[in-house]
């Protein structure tokens, strides 16, 4: 077990980094195809056939999620995912050919590098080229690359986010798996007790700014700029429906609002995805409360516990 989203059969997970530009891309593949569900929390969303998600839309499955940086240019690096599918024969079936269908999700991390250095087609090739299930790679890596979180104060006072992955397995086999990216708007908090982790930092980078109450003091956010998100993905070995996994993804962004604060603003495009493989039968009450806890370790998993070394 290697308490990340790879514990589950038939998921694998790769990443391309481009650690000059400060992007890349981050890929869950689904071997055998897996239902899903979406919910999109933020208001500043960028995202890629999510409508085909919704539980009355015909498709049933998905061959693969992305996850990347680049905000909307980046959803470009779909298409190599899509060709990747393309040349194992994942897809939805057509008359004439299979289509393979990839939801796509993006952050917006034009901080550190190129303002051209957005992933493109063939980075997410490479990234399903690297993708195994193997224990996932934490950090500024793939689509937590050039992830920053707690911007309230503009990016000379943020600090570096990343990517997270946890996961956990009962004793009746049920395995449940989350991988996250995190470029918040607000603050991480530490799911244990609270304590703010990373974010918004006084200009003497001593402190804590507390993003929550410095609005409720009065201030107001240095940009209104929507170049905050928070991403992921929850899968799961149960069998469950299109409209459980949308529960599931919903209960996901509330373990987002327990560790994020502010969470889901306007300036954000939080979205989350929910996977399922279909080999076990298992409550989904039970399947969301334990994505919402996975997905607040995951969260703490993406950011250095060193305070020293996520400074900008």
């Amino acid at each position: 077990m290697n308490a990340s989203i790879t514990d589950i059969p038939g998921i694998r997970v790769g990443h391309f980094t481009n650690s000059e530009c400060a992007t890349g891309c981050t890929v869950v593949i689904c071997e055998n195809g897996a239902t899903c569900g979406v919910d999109i929390r933020g208001g500043a969303p960028g995202t890629r056939e999510t409508a085909i998600l919704a539980p009355h839309s015909l498709v049933q499955k998905v061959n693969a999620i992305l996850l990347t940086g680049g905000s909307a240019f980046g959803l470009a690096a779909a298409d190599g995912v899509m060709r990747y599918c393309d040349e194992k024969g994942y897809g939805f079936g057509m008359s004439t050919r299979k289509i393979p269908i990839v939801p796509a999700a993006v952050i917006y991390d034009f901080y550190f590098g190129a303002q051209d250095c957005a992933p493109k087609a063939q980075d997410g090739y490479e990234a399903c080229l690297q993708a195994s299930t193997a224990k996932v790679a934490l950090g500024n890596v793939g689509a937590g690359t050039g992830a920053l979180v707690g911007k309230v104060c503009g990016i000379q006072q943020a600090m570096r986010g990343g990517l997270g992955s946890a996961g956990t397995r009962f004793e009746n086999g049920l395995i449940i798996g989350v991988i996250v990216v995190v470029n918040t708007f607000g603050d991480v908090r530490n799911y244990e007790d609270n304590r703010i982790i990373a974010g918004a930092r006084t200009t003497d980078g001593n402190n804590f700014i507390d993003t929550v109450k410095y609005f409720m003091d009065g201030h107001s956010a240095a940009t209104n700029h929507p170049s905050n998100t928070l991403i992921g993905v929850a899968a799961t070995n149960a069998n469950l429906s299109k409209a459980e996994l949308t529960k599931v993804a919903q209960m996901a962004q509330t373990g987002v609002s327990q560790v994020i604060t502010p969470a889901h603003t306007m300036y954000d495009g939080d979205t989350f995805f929910a996977l399922a493989t279909g080999e076990i039968e298992a409550d989904v009450n039970l399947v969301g409360i334990a994505t919402a806890e996975l997905v607040k370790k995951a969260i703490r998993f993406s950011v250095n516990s060193d305070q020293e070394s996520k400074r900008r």
